[in-house]
């Protein structure tokens, strides 16, 4: 089962995320892709994220190569909970040349289909609003919002959270 969450900043999505892989049954991984840097705003939200996963829950911290990264980590009987593609396209917009985080996209895409066990991928919705200024920031929005849509159709089940309500806008109803 492969599964994408949506949501604003404080959705709600990475919760849910949280709880749908440990209600899944299987051992999970989490994949992150946040990187510190000099940033103390990230690095507490980093530490939140971390406080919060089970201590018994395995960890990798994912480059560019997230489709690899995947590949290797993916087993039948483990979920893999990937948080956040938001993070990880702002890398690649940040860090690579525009071809080289292109390649780095559709590796990506091109290994979800085949990906065994269970996959959770939470990222930001941030097509909601007006189009931003600048020329960096625009073409973020639009290739996050093309990687969503390419996602979302390779996914068994897609879910948009609002207020720590989460919306199913394709395949079976969540558990209560």
């Amino acid at each position: 089962m492969k599964e994408l969450i949506l949501g604003g900043v404080r959705s709600g999505k990475s919760r849910l995320a949280e709880r749908l892989a440990a209600d899944s049954g299987l051992a999970v991984t989490y994949v992150a892709t946040a990187q510190i840097g000099d940033d103390e705003e990230m690095a507490r939200r980093i530490a939140l994220h971390r406080e919060r996963r089970p201590a018994h829950w395995g960890l990798i911290e994912a480059d560019a190569d997230l489709g690899a990264t995947l590949a290797c980590a993916a087993a039948p009987e483990r979920c893999l909970l990937v948080d956040c593609l938001t993070l990880w396209l702002t890398h690649l917009l940040w860090d690579l040349d525009e071809a080289a985080g292109a390649a780095a996209q559709r590796a990506f895409l091109e290994v979800l289909p085949g990906l065994p066990g269970r996959l959770i991928l939470v990222s930001n919705e941030t097509g909601l609003g007006i189009v931003p200024l600048g020329e960096l920031t625009r073409r973020f929005c639009d290739d996050i919002g093309h990687l969503h849509q390419a996602v979302a159709a390779r996914c068994d089940r897609v879910i948009f959270t609002v207020a720590g309500l989460p919306q199913v806008l394709k395949g079976e109803p969540l558990q209560r």
